[in-house]
Formats: structure tokens, C-alpha cells, sequence
């Protein structure tokens, strides 16, 4: 059998569709049998996700029982079994029945689709804090997925870092249950406070509310580093300045910049000194 780029693999020709074949594009094989009330499941899935990724990786299936050989050189002792291949060696495998998501993730990690890719070029942009050039990715992304939950928290962050907070707060309030969620609730009081800035309804009462307000300034400005200085001040000042806005604040400026960065690791533990 052999439908597009699924085919049936023998002792006889391992080597050229497997092994050698894998230096072009990846390819998974699935060690089963007849007997094998699971592999009745996972095959069907399988050969469903090939079709659905259109070339970027193959699919072949081995009977263990026609082919004992393959499946001892490979240490299969149980089946269903799934090994992908990269360049001839094995760079992923599983065991048994898993969740469909499960089973697309690890698709996903072997052939990335153009939106993976496109993602994965708007986080290196943002690393290197190219916001308007991530931007413009992102929004290329949601013309094509607007609910795109990944593409969204890029969005909002690209939009706050050139300060552009209605956008932003509009995409905060309004965030998706998703993996993203949390990450977009603690740029949530960062937009909030911005917002705030850019209506002109800002505090004065005090010289913490003034000193706040520089900082936020600094944000707009996009120098990072000095508006966490003035932050930290004045959380040295008043630890639940204006009950934890401050400390949130701080922390959306985190998420903005991303665990990575030096910045955040380094006005981490400022943070965490000034308040412990």
C-alpha cells in the first residue's frame, strides 16, 4: 500500500524508506499488527494526520509479524509503538494509545506548519525586541486564525511595548480560555495602567503617585530598565502601593520581556528583595 505519503515498510526495504528516506523529510513509524485491537485506532489517526500535512512527513507502518527482525532491532515490545525518524536516527517515540492533541504535538514537533513557523518567527522577534516587525507577523497570523491565542498575547505585547494600549487592553479583556490565559492576566494591570496614563487620569496626591507616573512615562518610551528603577523605588517606599498595582505592574513588564531576558532576572530578585 502506498496512498501519497503513506506506505507499507518491510526487513527488505527499511533502509531506503525509512532510514535513507528520512534525510529529505521526517518520517514515523508505526510498528503493529493485526491482532492488535489498539493499533485498529491509532492507525486510522495516524494516516489521517499524514493526509492533513500534505508531504511534510511520511508515514510507515510495519507488521511486526511479518517483520520480527524490525521489530527486535528497534526494541519493540509492545504495540502499538510510533518512532519518528529525522536523518536517519530516532528523534521521538511513543507507546500505546495517546489524547489526539498528544498525538498532534508530537506531529507537530517533527513537520511544523507555516503557522508554527510564522509563530516562531514573530518569538524571536519579540526577543530581540523588534516590536513592530513582530507585530506585523502576528497580524498575519489572525487574518488567518483570529482566535489564535498565542498570536494574540504577541499582538498585546508588541502593541504595549510602542505603547498602543487601547489595542492591547482590548485584546487583555477580552483573552480566550486558553495556555495563554494566565500570561495575558499579568499584562493585564501593565495595559491598564498605560491606559490610564494615555486618558490623562493619572494620581498626584503624593510623590509615590508622581513617581509612579514617571515610570509609566518611561514605559511609553519604551526604557524599560529606568521605568522598573522608578518602580522599585517606590515599592521600597510602599510595599502594596496602591494595593500591589505597583508589584502587577512590574510583573507585566516581566511578561513583556519574557523569562529570558536579562532584564527580567535581574529586577527579579530586586523585586523579590524589596519585598521579602
Amino acid at each position: 500500500m502506498a496512498i501519497d505519503n503513506i506506505i507499507n515498510v518491510s526487513e527488505s526495504d527499511f533502509e531506503f524508506e525509512v532510514l535513507a528516506y528520512s534525510q529529505q523529510i521526517p518520517v514515523v513509524v508505526d510498528f503493529w499488527a493485526e491482532w492488535c485491537i489498539p493499533c485498529r485506532t491509532l492507525g486510522p489517526q495516524l494516516e489521517r494526520l499524514t493526509q492533513e500535512a500534505q508531504g511534510a512527513f511520511r508515514l510507515a507502518k510495519v507488521d511486526v509479524d511479518a517483520n520480527p527482525n524490525l521489530a527486535q532491532r528497534f526494541n519493540v515490545r509492545s504495540i502499538p509503538a510510533v518512532k519518528a525518524f529525522r536523518d536517519g536516527k530516532i528523534v521521538s517515540e511513543f507507546l500505546g494509545i495517546v489524547p489526539e492533541q498528544r498525538l498532534r504535538d508530537f506531529v507537530r514537533t517533527l513537520a511544523p506548519s507555516e503557522l508554527d513557523l510564522a509563530l516562531e518567527k514573530a518569538g524571536s522577534m519579540l526577543k530581540l525586541e523588534q516590536w513592530r516587525s513582530a507585530e506585523q507577523v502576528y497580524r498575519k497570523i489572525l487574518e488567518k486564525d483570529p482566535g489564535q491565542a498565542s498570536a494574540l498575547l504577541g499582538l498585546a505585547k508588541t502593541l504595549l511595548a510602542q505603547g498602543i494600549d487601547v489595542e492591547a487592553l482590548e485584546i487583555l479583556r477580552g483573552f480566550p480560555a486558553s495556555a495563554e490565559y494566565s500570561a495575558a492576566q499579568s499584562l493585564l494591570p501593565l495595559a491598564v495602567a498605560l491606559h490610564r496614563m494615555g486618558n490623562g487620569d493619572q494620581w498626584n496626591d503624593d510623590p509615590l503617585d508622581a513617581a509612579f507616573n514617571r515610570s509609566m512615562r518611561l514605559v511609553e518610551r519604551g526604557n524599560l530598565p529606568a521605568a522598573l528603577d522608578g518602580l522599585l523605588d517606590v515599592l521600597r517606599e510602599n510595599k502594596n502601593y496602591r494595593k500591589g498595582e505597583g508589584r502587577k505592574v512590574i510583573v507585566g513588564i516581566f511578561e513583556l520581556l519574557g523569562e529570558d531576558n536579562p532584564l527580567t532576572r535581574q529586577y527579579r530578585q530586586e523585586l523579590a528583595s524589596v519585598l521579602f
